[in-house]
């Protein structure tokens, strides 16, 4: 079917102008990630001391607010900030867990595709072996058989290291093994 030209302009102009909407349209391009946890500091110490996170100032959000937007029943947040690297605008990832209150539903999670909705976070290192090393330290063991190098047909000399996090939700931690890169 060929176009009429007369229409065809207008029809790119169109396309055109949705595309710059739609970059337009978000404000930054990283996101945050809030996580409600059963044992805030042992979490807070995972995510700082393994991961490698640094923490931000925080804050609450008290009043009628956390109802009125459906956040808590009422109840008031404490919410800590975790960030990776110290940029304004670097992924954060916010942390909480609300004083008198168990979640109703914690994750069993054997693999990845056993539950939906979000199932695991990737942190970018700049060595593996480093982040594996501090797990072990603070009791951390790597999840299966990880650490592993990707296979062929990925980006090589790059390796994958499962954790679990306090919770037993996955972290994937994704980057160069300098103990590995030496034996090469």
């Amino acid at each position: 079917m060929i176009m009429n030209k007369r229409f065809s302009l207008p029809i790119f102009f169109v396309l055109l102008n949705l595309n710059v909407m739609a970059e337009d349209n978000f404000a930054q391009q990283t996101i945050d990630l809030g996580v409600v946890v059963t044992d805030l500091e042992k979490s807070l110490k995972f995510y700082k001391e393994v991961v490698g996170f640094s923490e931000r100032e925080g804050f609450d959000v008290t009043g009628k607010f956390p109802k009125q937007v459906g956040l808590t029943d009422g109840a008031p947040l404490s919410i800590r900030v975790l960030t990776l690297g110290e940029e304004e605008a670097a992924t954060k990832l916010k942390l909480m867990q609300v004083d008198g209150k168990k979640p109703t539903r914690t994750i069993k999670q054997p693999f990845i595709h056993t539950v939906s909705g979000f199932s695991y976070l990737t942190i970018f290192v700049k060595d593996v072996d480093q982040v594996l090393a501090r797990a072990k330290k603070y009791g951390y063991e790597p999840y299966a058989k990880s650490p592993q190098t990707l296979p062929e047909g990925l980006p090589q000399d790059i390796c994958l290291l499962m954790l679990k996090d306090p919770d037993g939700n996955f972290v994937e931690i994704v980057g160069p093994n300098t103990a590995d890169l030496k034996k090469k």
